[in-house]
């Protein structure tokens, strides 16, 4: 038997076979995705408190949300999960082309994501809907409703930075498939990958509600 095909060249030489490795790797990406959770977890703790000290803030200023956009945000990033998942399966099968095509259309949801979310960040700057003392909108009622958008910048903001990691890590999957580096033997980055891509959307799951729909 070659050594080439006892020592598959994805296989890391601390490692006994491809097996160890990917469960290895496995472990390694829920570990990195529990400390997102915390991570998450403890801005939404954040916002249950602030939003516990001002109930009325947080009402007022919800319904200056535009729950369209983020509604279709919503369904961008749905799509996208389903999207992630079919390549998943296409490396899996062995598709090269397929997987191409399926972590293309992610990659291109998420860029649809993010043009959807600078058009609100747009005219929220515009009207001065600024977090801490670079408020200045004058059309909610109340006292300190920049502690709202404080944390609405802030989540999002966050999980922006997340989905723009996440086209990067995508385009890069997309470079090794297009060079023939993942087979239906080896395809954990993807897998990996797609992981971190379904985090994203969960988050994003809590954050519409929270922001856009709880009054």
């Amino acid at each position: 038997m070659s050594q080439s095909t006892e020592h598959p060249a994805y296989l890391q030489h601390h490692f006994s076979d491809a097996e160890q490795q990917r469960e290895s790797v496995k472990l390694g990406m829920w570990i990195f995705l529990v400390t997102e959770i915390l991570l998450f977890g403890g801005l939404f703790c954040a916002y249950s408190i602030y939003r516990a000290w001002n109930p009325d803030i947080f009402f007022n200023a919800h319904r200056f949300m535009n729950i369209e956009l983020g509604t279709t945000n919503t369904c961008v990033l749905i799509i996208s999960s389903l999207t992630i998942a079919l390549a998943i399966r296409a490396i899996q099968l062995g598709k090269k082309n397929q997987t191409l095509v399926y972590l293309g259309s992610t990659f291109v949801l998420a860029g649809v994501f993010l043009v959807i979310k600078y058009f609100e960040y747009a005219h929220k700057f515009h009207e001065g809907m600024l977090p801490g003392k670079f408020y200045t909108f004058k059309g909610i009622a109340g006292t300190n409703p920049h502690v709202f958008f404080s944390m609405y910048f802030l989540m999002t903001g966050l999980h922006g930075i997340h989905v723009t990691v996440g086209m990067i890590l995508i385009g890069w999957l997309m470079y090794r498939t297009k060079k023939g580096h993942f087979s239906s033997e080896y395809y954990t980055p993807v897998e990996m990958t797609g992981l971190y891509w379904h985090l994203v959307d969960i988050i994003w799951i809590f954050l519409f509600p929270l922001f856009y729909l709880v009054g």
